[in-house]
């Protein structure tokens, strides 16, 4: 297995973002209600209660109360959870386009969650963003 990508620089031009076909929703967990039979692809407890986030049609099936309707946006470079700025990054990129985002980063990927209305418009900034960044990156090897 390759080792993860630290360099910032690196990060933003291997970063490949992918935008996927299903939309994904947060949805609140009522209290005592299990997750297993979800196939969430997110769960995350806090002390106010359980946020589940997975594919809309399964929290539709389930009833459960649909908070945001999003897609889903995944930078394809294995980055090292512990690398530093690639967050920022791609968070100021969205920002000035006036787009929201939220993150989940696992082992491998950044999943990056964005409003279902602002799916292309994001997509389309993250890759300006590795764009520039093979550009800044030819011409440091060129320098």
């Amino acid at each position: 297995m390759p080792e993860p990508v630290r360099d910032l620089l690196e990060m933003l031009q291997f970063c490949t973002p992918v935008l996927h076909d299903d939309i994904y929703v947060y949805a609140r967990l009522p209290q005592g209600r299990q997750t297993e039979d979800l196939a969430a692809f997110a769960v995350i407890r806090e002390d106010e209660g359980v946020t589940v986030i997975l594919e809309k049609n399964r929290a539709v099936l389930a009833g459960l109360e649909i908070v945001l309707q999003t897609a889903r946006i995944t930078l394809t470079v294995y980055s090292a959870l512990d690398g530093v700025g690639l967050t920022a990054a791609f968070a100021a990129a969205l920002a000035e386009q006036g787009i929201g985002c939220n993150v989940v980063a696992a082992i491998h990927h950044d999943h990056i969650f964005v409003p279902l209305k602002d799916a292309q418009r994001a997509l389309t900034a993250l890759l300006t963003l590795q764009s520039k960044a093979g550009m800044h990156g030819c011409g440091k090897l060129l320098s």
